[in-house]
């Protein structure tokens, strides 16, 4: 029979206790984290960034991941889109009574495999059990800290007219892959979330040239809604071209059955940066390098006309604007 959590695994008994250390702190164990207390303290020296993030995807298992993978990758890669070098991680974990330990067993081995690749510490986390039906099983919260190299400065402000507009990969993977695991579709072209944590191709970008402006990494809202962002945050327009943006053919079949359009489906292992025209071919040659970015592409630049709008230079040669998401195209995806 499997076993379960209970309320009572959430109480601060011995059951409490016990998975704590057995299921969370055995699997993800450090120095730092198995003092078990209230707060981690460490030395850290030069410019910080920290981040938190609320992860509620459904479901809890999709192909190419789940939601511990998701929950790494998701931190790391805000972290790193400031150029930072992510070095802390806390986890919060809100379970609903019913989760199998079975399920919450694969969901922090896939914890520690992405916190592993990314080369980040967990040191601290917190353990809730709810009721039956409060909680939709499993809701995890993370809090990031990295250090921020010296002389590194970027931030979707920084966007200037001339730059180039670099896209790490295809696009729309994620969301459809969690969508089509929701409703039970299937495709005749699998698709994969594309869930990764992108810091070190950022530092590989970083060593070839530090003229990167602005990094984003494209999620709710995919590619549209991000760079319409960058766009008002810089308050300048920017022009890309259709035939130039990656699209599996499993993402484009899909969005084509289901009337969407991968402009606006989530990604979680893709990136934006925005970087000096001079040093693009340059950053662009080794992304291509890197795991995470073999298929990068240079899909547009910076413009000084219609400033804060987005305008697509679509495959019939005509111009359209492309707005930021209004609603909410896939609810719950992470």
């Amino acid at each position: 029979m499997n076993e379960t959590i209970l309320l009572a695994h959430g109480s601060g008994s011995k059951l409490s206790h016990d998975l704590i250390e057995k299921k969370l702190l055995r699997p993800l164990n450090n120095q730092l984290l198995a003092k078990l207390d209230d707060s981690a303290v460490f030395d850290l020296k030069g410019k910080l960034a920290f981040t938190t993030d609320s992860y509620v995807v459904s479901p809890l298992f999709f192909p190419g991941g789940d939601i511990g993978k998701l929950a790494v990758c998701g931190t790391v890669n805000d972290l790193a889109m400031s150029g930072a070098v992510p070095m802390y991680l806390s986890l919060s974990l809100i379970i609903e009574e019913g989760l199998l330990l079975s399920e919450l067993d694969k969901i922090i081995n896939s914890i520690k495999i992405a916190a592993e690749e990314a080369e980040i510490k967990i040191i601290t986390g917190d353990t809730k059990v709810v009721n039956r039906g409060s909680a939709d099983r499993l809701f995890i919260n993370t809090a990031g800290i990295g250090i921020v190299p010296k002389g590194i400065d970027i931030s979707g402000a920084n966007a200037r007219a001339g730059d180039k507009v670099i896209l790490s990969g295809n696009i729309g993977d994620h969301g459809i892959a969690v969508m089509s695991q929701r409703e039970g579709l299937k495709f005749s072209v699998p698709v994969q979330s594309d869930c990764a944590p992108l810091n070190k191709l950022v530092a590989q970008m970083l060593e070839v040239s530090p003229k990167i402006h602005s990094l984003r990494d494209p999620t709710r809202g995919g590619l549209a809604t991000t760079l319409n962002e960058i766009a008002k945050q810089s308050d300048v327009g920017i022009r890309i071209y259709e035939d130039r943006i990656p699209v599996n053919d499993g993402v484009r079949g899909a969005c084509e059955l289901l009337g969407f359009d991968a402009l606006y489906v989530a990604n979680e292992g893709k990136l934006i940066a925005i970087v000096d025209a001079e040093d693009a071919d340059k950053i662009l040659n080794k992304m291509k390098q890197h795991l995470y970015g073999g298929n990068s592409a240079i899909i547009g630049e910076i413009t000084p006309e219609h400033k804060g709008k987005v305008v697509m230079k679509t495959r019939l040669g005509a111009s359209r604007i492309v707005d930021m998401l209004s609603g909410e195209l896939l609810p719950r995806i992470c």
